[in-house]
């Protein structure tokens, strides 16, 4: 079996614990046997990004802005106990965040569907892809506790001078305030990358806001996206035949709850990082989630929605065996390798990550599986196997469809 050649290297960036060890592994068995793999490698370890005062972070990231694909490995936002766990120089940021920044993307998350591991919710039959606006709102918050009576009020003071005063709240006792903000420059970026993202998928978009309520705040991002899509997409959808539908949130949820899924659901910062989280619950596993950070201009960055598996890390050095489930990075390989062959025009590249997605979910329907799924699967004679035999299996499997 001849190997794919590659024309343009894809941004690879390297991660920590248990994935990092996965990641090697993945590597080795399923990529490049078959690829020659060109790639742009940065370690975005934490013990490097220490060293390197979070330069990699940022080279890594100017990277995916000249190359337009990059492959992300599971990285270590770090708490006062990593600090010390790693003896760090300070705390540094998410590396997610700082990427995120850098490429001014959107999130897009979707669950990965195998026979043998139903969703709780028995009418999804295809994946529901959530796509987060990750700035503003609740995140970027600020809040007072209020000690007692008195007047609250939220004002704004132009370059000019000109001020726009308005009373939140007279407070006959304690109480507490929070101030939130988005940028109309920030909720344009998120309409045309969801935009882009329904369209190089070809699945409807969905978008839901409260608008009836903050007729100010959540009407702007409705005003925002109906325009963009009125006077940049609307024809572009009519084309390739799906639909841009906008309904209120609490109808969003209602409706998705009795959908077959197969669409992609935009949200604000919040309501997305809450419904990812209930729909990658409800398919099963989180490691059975795919991610991929899509910016406006098109670049796309591909990771595991999931972190880096400290506890079966700490297994791994001890000795012990492991069976942490690889499924999603495999995925995120597989996804930056098909959207390289897109376009690069190469077939190869395309095929192989078909071919290894559908033997990675064949193995599983096969009933070799990683204990995570185990626990979950409908198939009676399901069978446990450590993270390197699962691997191997996959690499069985993709070797028979190729045949």
């Amino acid at each position: 079996m001849s190997k794919v050649q590659m024309t343009t290297p894809i941004v690879e960036m390297d991660g920590d614990e248990m994935t990092r060890i996965l990641w090697k592994m993945i590597k080795e068995e399923l990529i490049e046997p078959y690829i020659d793999l060109k790639s742009e490698y940065y370690d975005l370890g934490l013990k490097y990004r220490d060293e390197t005062d979070d330069k990699v972070t940022i080279d890594s990231a100017v990277a995916t802005k000249k190359y337009g694909v990059a492959v992300k490995c599971a990285t270590i936002t770090p708490n006062a106990a990593r600090v010390e766990e790693y003896d760090l120089k300070k705390m540094w940021k998410s590396p997610n965040g700082t990427i995120r920044a850098m490429l001014d993307g959107t999130v897009f998350r979707a669950p990965i569907l195998v026979k043998g591991i139903e969703p709780n919710v028995k009418t999804w039959e295809k994946p529901i892809t959530l796509a987060r606006h990750a700035y503003g709102d609740v995140y970027k918050n600020v809040e007072i506790a209020v000690p007692g009576a008195g007047k609250a009020e939220l004002v704004f003071t132009g370059e000019d001078g000109t001020e726009i005063r308005k009373t939140i709240q007279d407070f006959d006792g304690p109480g507490i305030i929070q101030g939130i903000h988005n940028k109309d420059a920030s909720i344009k970026s998120f309409a045309k990358a969801c935009f882009e993202y329904a369209l190089s998928i070809k699945q409807d978009l969905w978008f839901a806001t409260k608008d009836t309520i903050s007729k100010t705040y959540d009407a702007r991002f409705r005003e925002i996206f109906d325009t963009t899509f009125e006077k940049e997409y609307k024809n572009q959808f009519d084309a390739a035949g799906i639909e841009y539908f906008y309904t209120l949130i609490d109808d969003a949820v209602a409706r998705v709850m009795k959908s077959k899924g197969g669409f992609i659901w935009a949200c604000k910062n919040y309501d997305g990082d809450v419904m990812s989280d209930m729909v990658s619950s409800a398919c099963g596993s989180l490691a059975m989630m795919t991610s991929v950070l899509v910016s406006p201009e098109g670049i796309y960055e591909y990771e595991a929605a999931h972190g880096t598996v400290q506890r079966h890390y700490y297994k791994y050095l001890k000795g012990e065996e492991t069976s942490t489930n690889p499924v999603a990075t495999i995925f995120a390989w597989t996804g930056a390798m098909r959207k390289r062959g897109e376009l690069d025009g190469i077939q190869g590249l395309i095929d192989w990550a078909d071919n290894m997605e559908k033997a990675t979910l064949s193995t599983i329907e096969s009933g070799r599986m990683t204990g995570d799924l185990l626990l979950i699967t409908s198939n009676p004679n399901a069978k446990k196997l450590n993270s390197e035999q699962f691997i191997k299996a996959i690499r069985e499997t993709y070797e028979d469809i190729c045949k």
